[in-house]
């Protein structure tokens, strides 16, 4: 027993690392190490999939937060449209073929993982020149521009935000799809804040890790009372993904922004392959 605890503090702590890098909270590692490797039950490993999800937010915040990276005005704005969204989304539950549901947000993230592809300029053929970001009149009024010092290039870097309603959009079709398919968001995140607001990527991926962990806190309330929430499992898992999260927020810090991309896409293209094989019955 002792010995399945310290693996699972391993992979949690892997989990924590990799999911503050690319601001995916650390659950897409979480559920299925524990469902295929330790055998867990998958209400269980939801439940403890929530509390990693805190975990690495609380983890890599306070570096986050504390450096001026994830941007606060940004992240809580658009709560709101992530929140709308999963109330809208739990409410119709039920009501859609999930399968076709699986499929259609499966194609939504093909067409961000192609623009993310083309600005990590991995191939060629499809690389862009750098645009100058503009503030949009909703980054005006709200303020969302804004600086933090970059580690790995030594540098102030300052960027304008555009597309806040595209952006606001993403976010409640992020929300949406987490409510209907109980499944996380963080990718949609991600890609709304890169893509659509244009955000550098430590910046997106940091407001993003702060973004899961505010809206985890209202699920894993519902898991809790629901008695999904196993403290033998969640506990090891928390443990070692604060460990993990905090350990990858230093690093992320000391990356060059390149790098997290390239990671992002693999991650990405992972998950558009999982919800299209759910979505045609493959899994």
């Amino acid at each position: 027993m002792a010995i399945e605890i310290v693996y699972l503090i391993l992979w949690a702590c892997l989990a924590g690392f990799i999911g503050s890098l690319v601001g995916l909270g650390g659950g897409l590692i979480v559920t299925p190490v524990l469902t295929i490797l330790f055998d867990v039950d998958i209400k269980y490993a939801i439940g403890a999939s929530i509390i990693a999800v805190i975990a690495t937010s609380s983890g890599s915040a306070i570096a986050f937060v504390k450096d001026g990276i994830s941007n606060l005005k940004i992240g809580l704005f658009l709560e709101i449209f992530t929140t709308i969204g999963g109330v809208i989304g739990a409410l119709l539950a039920g009501i859609f073929s999930s399968k076709l549901l699986y499929i259609f947000f499966s194609l939504i993230l093909v067409n961000a993982f192609y623009g993310m592809l083309k600005k990590s300029g991995l191939i060629k053929i499809l690389k862009e020149k750098d645009t100058v970001v503009e503030n949009d009149k909703y980054s005006e009024k709200l303020e969302f521009a804004n600086s933090y010092y970059d580690k790995a290039e030594k540098k102030n870097i300052s960027y304008n935000v555009t597309n806040v309603p595209q952006g606001s959009a993403v976010m409640f079709g992020a929300g949406l799809a987490s409510g209907l398919l109980g499944i996380g968001s963080g990718a949609f995140k991600v890609i709304a804040l890169d893509n659509y607001m244009k955000l550098p990527i430590k910046v997106s991926t940091a407001t993003s890790n702060f973004m899961m962990g505010v809206t985890a806190c209202a699920s894993a309330l519902i898991y809790f009372f629901n008695g999904t929430i196993n403290p033998y499992i969640a506990g090891p898992v928390a443990i070692g993904t604060l460990i993990g999260s905090r350990t990858g927020a230093k690093v992320m810090q000391k990356l060059n922004p390149k790098y997290i991309r390239y990671m992002f896409l693999p991650i990405l293209l992972f998950t558009i392959i999982n919800m299209f094989l759910k979505g045609i019955g493959v899994i």
